[in-house]
C-alpha cells in the first residue's frame, strides 16, 4: 500500500494562486494582505487537507506551541469546562494544552511546574475550585506569561472569574419578576468569597431582612434548610435562591415531601447550571450558568496574546453569567 501524498505549503500556494511567502503569512496570521486573499489561502488549505508542520512552525516562531494548565480541582467540576474552552480557543492555532492536577500539594505543584518549564511551554494557565484560594505554586521570577482563571491571583496579574454578583442579581430579579415577594437564600459556607458576593446581590433585591441560611454545599443541607424555614409555622418563602445546584435539588426534594408545589407555590433557582444535576431535578432546575467554557476561551485568547508579545493589561476581569430558565420557576424545560 502506497503512503498518502503529503500536501505541502507550495501546493496550497498554487491552489490559491499566490506566492509561497503569501501562503505562509496567510496561514500564520501575519503579513499585510486583503481579507479576501487570506480567506482564499485558508480555503485552499482546507480543500487540500493541508496540515502545517507543527515543529517547523514552532521553530519559525521560536515557540513550543504548547500551553500548560495547572489545577487543584481534582473532581474537575470547574476545571474541565475551563479546559474545554482553552482548547477550543487554541486548537485552530496549532497550540496544544496539557493539564496537570496538583491537588493542594506544594511539592506536586513544583514538580509539575518544572516539567512544564522543561517542555518550554509558551505560557501557563492556573485554575482552581474557588476564587479566594490560590494554588500552592510559586511563580516568582517566571519568564513566561501566566493567566489565572477561577482562582485567587495577585493584583498585578491577568485573571478571570465569573461575575457572581451579576449572576445572582439576575436570578433574584427573575424570581421577583414572577411576583414572588417572600424570598430566602440558602447557600454555602460564609467564608467563601463567592458566597458573600451572591448573598450581597440577593439582599440588594430581596431586602436586608430576607433570610440567608449558610451551610455545606450539599443536598442534605438544602433539605435541612427547608425544615428550618418551615419549622416556625409562620410566613414561609414563596421564592428560594440557592447557592448551588446541589443545595437547590435538596430544597426541591424537601418541598415535595411537604406537599409544597414547585413552581406553583415556591419558585426555586440554583447556581452553577451543572447539567447532570439541573436536568435530573424534578422539576428541572432553573440555574445560573457561570459560562466556564467562555471563561476558558478568553483565557486561551489572552495567553496566546501574551505569548505573542501583545499588550494585555493586568487585573481582574469579571465575565458575565447567564440565567438558564427551566420549570422550577415556571420556565419551559430546556
Amino acid at each position: 500500500m502506497s503512503e498518502p501524498v503529503r500536501i505541502r505549503l507550495s501546493d496550497v500556494a498554487a491552489e490559491a494562486g499566490v506566492s509561497l511567502a503569501t501562503a505562509s503569512k496567510a496561514l500564520n496570521g501575519t503579513g499585510r494582505m486583503t481579507d479576501q486573499t487570506r480567506d482564499r489561502v485558508k480555503q485552499a488549505a482546507d480543500r487540500l487537507g493541508f496540515r502545517p508542520n507543527a515543529m517547523a512552525r514552532a521553530l519559525i516562531r521560536q515557540r513550543s506551541m504548547t500551553v500548560g494548565l495547572l489545577t487543584n480541582d481534582s473532581y474537575g467540576r470547574f476545571t474541565m469546562p475551563v479546559m474545554a474552552g482553552v482548547a477550543a480557543a487554541l486548537v485552530d492555532e496549532g497550540i496544544s494544552v496539557f493539564m496537570c492536577n496538583i491537588e493542594d500539594d506544594a511539592q506536586a505543584g513544583r514538580l509539575h511546574l518544572d516539567a512544564m518549564l522543561d517542555k518550554q511551554v509558551d505560557g501557563i494557565i492556573l485554575t482552581g475550585k474557588r476564587i479566594d484560594t490560590a494554588l500552592p505554586v510559586d511563580l516568582e521570577g517566571l519568564s513566561i506569561p501566566v493567566v489565572h482563571v477561577f482562582t485567587k491571583a495577585p493584583p498585578d496579574t491577568v485573571s478571570l472569574v465569573s461575575d457572581d454578583a451579576q449572576g445572582a442579581g439576575e436570578a433574584v430579579r427573575w424570581i421577583a419578576g414572577l411576583g414572588r415577594q417572600r424570598l430566602a437564600h440558602v447557600t454555602g459556607p460564609a467564608d467563601f468569597a463567592s458566597v458573600a458576593e451572591r448573598a450581597r446581590a440577593f439582599a440588594e433585591v430581596a431586602g436586608p431582612d430576607a433570610p440567608v441560611l449558610h451551610g455545606p454545599w450539599s443536598e442534605a443541607w438544602g433539605h435541612e434548610a427547608v425544615d428550618r424555614l418551615w419549622r416556625g409555622g409562620g410566613t414561609v418563602p414563596d421564592g428560594i435562591f440557592c447557592g448551588n445546584d446541589q443545595i437547590a435539588r435538596g430544597v426541591i426534594d424537601a418541598l415535595r415531601e411537604r406537599g409544597v408545589d414547585v413552581p406553583g407555590d415556591v419558585s426555586v433557582v440554583g447556581f452553577d447550571n451543572w447539567d447532570i444535576v439541573a436536568a435530573a431535578t424534578r422539576p428541572p432546575l432553573t440555574s445560573v450558568d457561570m459560562n466556564l467554557k467562555a471563561l476558558g476561551r478568553e483565557a486561551g485568547r489572552l495567553i496566546r496574546a501574551l505569548a505573542e508579545g501583545q499588550p494585555v493589561a493586568p487585573g481582574l476581569r469579571r465575565m458575565p453569567c447567564r440565567l438558564v430558565v427551566r420549570r422550577s420557576c415556571g420556565g419551559g424545560e430546556t
